[in-house]
């Protein structure tokens, strides 16, 4: 009996919508994955830094929700470049099949390259603004 064939192409996709919560780490690895449980640790990470500072500024607050979704989509782009033999080495040694990844998969990258650069500029321009200014611009 094969194993299940894992999807480079349906794992980038969960990288890049559901990275943040590990949705890609538990495709691949199981529900026991300490990547995975920790993406996830991430919201209750949130619920830790409200309970302790209230008034701080909301960036502060969803910070460890940023952080966890730009390392996904940091996690969509090594997945999706993978090579399909190297893929196929790691995640399907025993499907019996190979992964034949098309032109979706590069779609995909360059939108996460899109969204995942702008969303890291974005964090990092908020995160001076709030440290050097005290949030004067916004």
């Amino acid at each position: 009996m094969s194993a299940p064939h894992k999807n480079k192409t349906f794992a980038t996709l969960l990288a890049f919508l559901l990275g943040g919560f590990g949705a890609h780490r538990y495709y691949l690895k199981g529900f026991g994955d300490m990547g995975g449980l920790l993406h996830t640790a991430s919201i209750a990470g949130v619920g830790i830094v409200m309970a302790v500072a209230p008034q701080a500024d909301n960036y502060f607050k969803l910070l460890p929700l940023i952080v966890s979704v730009l390392i996904g989509f940091l996690e969509a782009l090594v997945l999706g470049l993978t090579p399909d033999d190297k893929w196929d080495a790691r995640y399907n040694p025993q499907s019996g099949r190979q992964s034949d990844a098309r032109w979706p998969l590069a779609v995909l990258l360059v939108a996460t390259m899109m969204v995942g650069a702008t969303s890291l500029i974005a964090t990092i321009s908020r995160l001076f603004d709030l440290l050097y200014t005290g949030g004067a611009y916004g």
